[in-house]
């Protein structure tokens, strides 16, 4: 059976680039060359394309803090069209080689939020992850979290501002809402960029400050005390829920720091020590907010679980992190899938859900 090539998109204009850079990193190690020609597709922080080679393709790989994307100097595009002809020569039009899937690993805005999803979707090319909508809709914390409240599903009280209405923020309103300490939220920003924890006005101005610097809509959320859960879910109709770990920073929250740079800001006991009864109910928990955030594919469900032995989600992440300190690669190994049997699993699942949405109708009359 031919290889199927596998264009990984990487990078990106997000606060989460260097995140990319060392996702793709592992995913380029870890992928099963037997069966997977990789295409290197680099993004920079201009939003340039650039097809890279995989001796080249990074500066700085081995470390968190320097790594760069080495640019190419072959831009290129990906356009609408027959799965054979969608990337060419940005700069002379040159027909490129072509991708049978795209491994998308571009974190936060522009990469996360459903805009790559619906360019693939457009050049009509399978991709690893959820759709447009379940991408959108899980990257805005504000829309996801009403969804999961309609549903049943405890999330953390909060309050919405816009900076369009920034002088609505009131320090005195979210004090007397939800207390104190409260947490300051980009909606649309993943990996804790742009998040803080404030206790006093003087903090809440600077948070909020902070956060307008990511995102036109911040949430303001209450604090819950609890042990901080993580649950992987893979799967398409039938999507099936990991064991659960979870995360004991060294620092005041989990920090961007403490996932990305810092190897010893958190540590991950995987498996989480927890009684078979809380395990089940919490996998049970992360496939309902799969489903009803009507996520395909991957995402990594983390919850609070407070001493009352309330369970509340606080974030659906629907292009988790695979880096080597990730959460979401190893919960899976630990429940019997290895790194380069998920990567594999997730492309299968990607081509197959392409089948089936091309499988639909896309006219009224018959032939």
């Amino acid at each position: 059976m031919a290889k199927k090539k596998v264009g990984i998109i990487f990078g990106g204009k997000s606060a989460e680039h260097e995140v990319s850079l060392q996702s793709a990193k592992n995913i380029v190690e870890a992928i099963d060359k037997s069966k997977f020609d990789v295409i290197l597709i680099g993004i920079d922080k201009n939003g340039k394309w650039h097809l890279n080679d995989q001796s080249s393709y990074l500066l700085n790989a081995e470390n968190p803090k320097l790594i760069q994307l080495n640019k190419s100097n072959d831009p290129i595009a990906i356009v609408p069209g027959e799965m054979d002809k969608q990337m060419i020569h940005a700069e002379n039009a040159r027909q490129l080689e072509q991708l049978d899937v795209v491994f998308p690993i571009v974190h936060g805005t522009l990469g996360e939020d459903g805009s790559l999803q619906g360019m693939l979707r457009l050049a009509n090319l399978p991709f690893v992850g959820p759709s447009v909508l379940s991408s959108s809709i899980c990257m805005d914390k504000d829309i996801a979290k009403r969804l999961l409240k309609d549903a049943g599903i405890n999330v953390a009280k909060g309050l919405t501002y816009t900076s369009a209405r920034k002088d609505k923020v009131s320090y005195e309103e979210a004090a007397a809402y939800l207390g104190t300490p409260m947490f300051i939220k980009p909606a649309n920003q993943g990996s804790s960029v742009g998040v803080s924890k404030v206790s006093t006005k003087r903090e809440f101005e600077a948070g909020i400050e902070s956060a307008f610097q990511y995102d036109h809509k911040l949430i303001v959320e209450e604090s819950i005390v609890g042990r901080e859960i993580e649950c992987s879910v893979l799967g398409n109709t039938d999507p099936k829920a990991s064991q659960l770990g979870e995360i004991l920073p060294h620092t005041e929250f989990y920090s961007y720091q403490s996932k990305y740079i810092d190897e010893k800001g958190a540590e991950l006991a995987i498996p989480a020590e927890l009684s078979d009864e809380v395990t089940k109910e919490m996998q049970k928990a992360a496939v309902k907010a799969f489903e009803t955030l009507q996520c395909e594919g991957l995402a990594r469900v983390d919850f609070f679980l407070t001493k009352a032995g309330d369970i509340y989600v606080n974030e659906v992440n629907t292009l988790p992190g695979f880096t080597k300190i990730s959460m979401y690669p190893k919960l899976w190994e630990i429940s019997g899938i290895s790194y380069p049997d998920l990567i594999k699993r997730l492309i299968e699942l990607a081509i197959e859900r392409h089948e089936r949405d091309s499988s639909l109708r896309s006219t009224v009359w018959d032939d």
